[in-house]
């Protein structure tokens, strides 16, 4: 909430893709900056200073923008591009989903466990459900995702989730409505990107597809 009252109006500005050309909402895509020595450096928070370069949030695409020398061209000077730069990003996004994720938990807007998140699924307290992407498909399809676009997270290792709540290994987690609840959703769907479907077995309902 802003001062006054009022609901904080989400920044909906659009950028262009310096690989496809496309112009989209900023949620989209991942911001670059200009660094130290000329080296081109993520800025997920999009809080770095600096003339903004974006490239959509895809694999294929940023080892494009790598490949064929698009940074400089968004730039417009000579730069270096580090050689794990897609790989850096990644890694990125996955602090970044689950350090968001364990803000959410922190601020009791998410719970782990079978039985919770059945428990918060049957009272319509979930807004999104999220499994480990390497658990068990048969334990996964017992839960089903609430109805609506955007209520299934299945990217994240067991490990990974195990860090956001705080335990060695969770495979079901679900986030209530809110707007940490949001910056995890449009954060996971970067990550996704960039992962790609591997090792998902799941639709966007959380349902079983293999």
């Amino acid at each position: 909430m802003a001062r006054g009252g009022h609901k904080k109006v989400r920044d909906d500005a659009e950028r262009r893709c310096i690989v496809t050309g496309e112009t989209q909402p900023k949620a989209g895509l991942i911001r670059f900056v200009v660094g130290p020595d000329n080296v081109i450096v993520p800025d997920l928070l999009e809080k770095l200073p600096g003339r903004g370069i974006w490239v959509t949030a895809d694999r294929a695409t940023l080892e494009k923008a790598v490949k064929k020398g698009l940074f400089a061209r968004g730039a417009k000077q000579a730069v270096t591009v580090p050689d794990d730069l897609v790989d850096a990003v990644e890694t990125g996004l996955v602090k970044r989903v689950v350090d968001l994720i364990s803000l959410a938990r922190k601020a009791s807007g998410a719970v782990t466990g079978y039985e919770k998140v059945k428990g918060w699924l049957m009272t319509e307290r979930a807004r999104v459900l999220i499994q480990a992407v390497d658990g068990s498909g048969r334990g996964k399809s017992k839960l089903r995702s609430p109805e609506g676009k955007d209520t299934f997270i299945g990217i994240l290792t067991a490990n990974e989730l195990g860090l956001a709540f705080g335990r060695e290994n969770v495979i079901h987690g679900a986030l209530a409505a809110g707007g940490l609840t949001q910056r995890v959703v449009e954060e996971a769907a970067k990550l996704k990107g960039l992962r790609g479907n591997v090792g998902e077995n799941t639709d966007e309902k959380g349902l079983r597809t293999t």
